[in-house]
């Protein structure tokens, strides 16, 4: 019940934190960071488990119950090394837009933090879950509470923003929900067993033709969540409309759901199709990493330029997806982790900016770093994350990313450095235009609260020691990367023979060694408890 309870916790504290509004503007608060806290508590004890990593298991705990057995549906959760990092990341960046919401949220308070735990529940259930309905229920979740934070806690735009969101992730989640069908009812017409568990799916033969089609649904869904040239409209926005918490929520952990989903399913059930699409897809990461390093450069709203980084900083990460290098994975993972980190900071260093200036035209700032040292002190140390300096954690995943990429195409490496190159130009750039120059307008600003130089230390603090000391992060996170790089190199042909399923007892099939969701013949299913 360990994840279940991972998930449960953020969705109950949401609801009395909506509940205790009634009592007071404080309430709501400090009951989503208790819930958050005592959340990433049971997550970093799962961490320190360790055991089935030592004996060579990428699982750490396995959960299944049945939910519509019929259909073959259940209830089927696990977590590896990837899963764990990601869920530990949720709450943290949960934590974090909690915090630095504190004083901009004064209208609605109650229902703004339950729809932020709503989400933080919808993330972590995408984190863990290996049933593909129950993914994507996960991933439905995720898109409402989201669409309220930008639609009523909102900027300028917020109502066209929430719409543009909406559509674009409403639509390519029911690209990966065709998909899924198509796949549920491939495998079934093989095997004579209809489930829709991750590793009954596994190593499914079909059709180059059709793994091509469907491996594209579940692309699209997740190519619009990282997100991926041209499908990245919605995001610059969203981000610019959204409050500051939307923004964190959005850069730090919404971009990672397209990122995991495409380590978690698109590599390990579609091996063939990859391939045949890698080259595409690197291309458009080079496109991505060039084209958003140049829009962010151009902007003069804040907010704007960071949402345009994101778009240049996740091409490192698609690159590294369909590398398929085990470095390059490995970088991946990293620059998931600092990328919510830096640009998460940023948003928050942003929303700040917004709170004393009420405005984000960085033509109207300059010279602030005389009335605000602090605030600029960490605006500099995250940007210079931001452009990769080395001792920070930006910097390991990048340069893992060029390693592992170079392997495989040394023609690809030199748009990625080049994008490098123009990191600093933008970086260098906006704390001219904003810190530096003279303070024409007169600005007299508070500086950092102690609150705000808590959050924001805190992740630089995480930055730091990735940036020097990434090996625990690499420890976790390799037996899931192993694994699902080697059910990438052994694709299953249209011609072999479907894997044998037994009626009662563990399948062997791809990444794992049992299932902890086995089919019957009466289609019911046998339902484990964690291990």
């Amino acid at each position: 019940m360990t994840l279940v309870w991972l998930i449960l916790i953020p969705l109950l504290g949401g609801l009395v934190a909506w509940a205790a509004a009634r009592w007071g503007s404080s309430w709501p608060r400090w009951i989503s960071l208790a819930a958050l806290g005592l959340d990433l508590v049971v997550a970093l004890q799962v961490w320190f488990m360790g055991g089935p990593l030592a004996k060579g298991d990428p699982w750490l705990i396995d959960f299944a119950a049945p939910w519509i057995p019929s259909l073959g549906i259940s209830v089927h959760l696990a977590v590896d090394g990837l899963s764990l990092i990601m869920v530990l990341l949720a709450l943290f960046m949960g934590i974090i837009a909690v915090a630095c919401s504190w004083s901009e949220i004064q209208e609605r308070i109650g229902f703004f933090h339950f729809n932020v735990m709503v989400v933080l529940a919808g993330i972590i259930g995408v984190f863990l879950s290996l049933d593909l309905i129950l993914f994507y229920f996960f991933w439905e979740v995720m898109l409402v509470p989201t669409y309220f934070l930008i639609g009523i806690w909102g900027h300028e735009n917020r109502i066209y923003s929430a719409i543009k969101f909406f559509i674009f992730t409403q639509a390519g989640g029911l690209l990966m929900l065709f998909s899924i069908l198509g796949f549920y009812f491939i495998h079934g017409a093989h095997s004579g067993i209809y489930s829709f568990d991750y590793f009954h799916l596994m190593g499914t033969p079909m059709e180059p033709r059709v793994a091509m089609l469907l491996m594209l649904g579940f692309f699209a869904a997740f190519a619009v969540k990282l997100p991926v040239v041209p499908l990245h409209t919605w995001l610059p926005d969203a981000h610019t409309d959204a409050p500051t918490a939307g923004s964190v929520i959005l850069a730090g952990l919404l971009l990672k759901t397209g990122a995991y989903g495409m380590l978690r399913f698109v590599l390990p059930l579609f091996p063939t199709a990859v391939e045949n699409l890698a080259p595409i897809g690197m291309a458009l990461a080079e496109i991505g990493i060039l084209y958003g390093a140049i829009l962010a450069f151009a902007q003069t709203d804040l907010k704007r330029l960071v949402a345009y980084t994101s778009v240049s900083h996740m091409g490192f990460v698609l690159l590294g997806i369909l590398d398929r290098n085990e470095l390059a994975l490995q970088g991946a993972v990293i620059q998931m982790v600092c990328h919510g980190l830096s640009t998460g900071a940023l948003f928050v260093l942003a929303g700040g900016l917004q709170e004393r200036l009420h405005t984000r035209d960085m033509n109207r700032m300059g010279g602030l770093w005389s009335t605000m040292p602090r605030m600029g002190g960490m605006a500099l140390a995250f940007a210079l994350a931001s452009l990769g300096l080395p001792g920070l954690g930006n910097f390991v995943g990048e340069i893992l990313v060029l390693v592992g990429t170079f392997q495989v195409s040394a023609a690809m490496t030199i748009p990625a450095v080049e994008g490098l190159v123009l990191a600093a130009v933008y970086s260098l750039a906006m704390m001219q235009r904003v810190f530096f120059g003279e303070n024409t307008r007169g600005w007299k600003l508070p500086d950092l609260s102690m609150r705000e130089t808590v959050v924001l230390g805190t992740m630089m603090a995480g930055l730091v020691l990735l940036g020097l000391y990434p090996q625990p992060v690499l420890n976790m996170a390799r037996p899931a990367l192993v694994h699902l790089n080697r059910s990438a190199a052994t694709p299953v042909s249209f011609h072999t023979a479907p894997a044998t399923i037994h009626s009662r007892g563990p399948m062997k099939i791809g990444l794992h060694s049992r299932s902890s969701a086995d089919p019957t013949d009466d289609g019911s299913f046998r339902a484990d408890t964690d291990r």
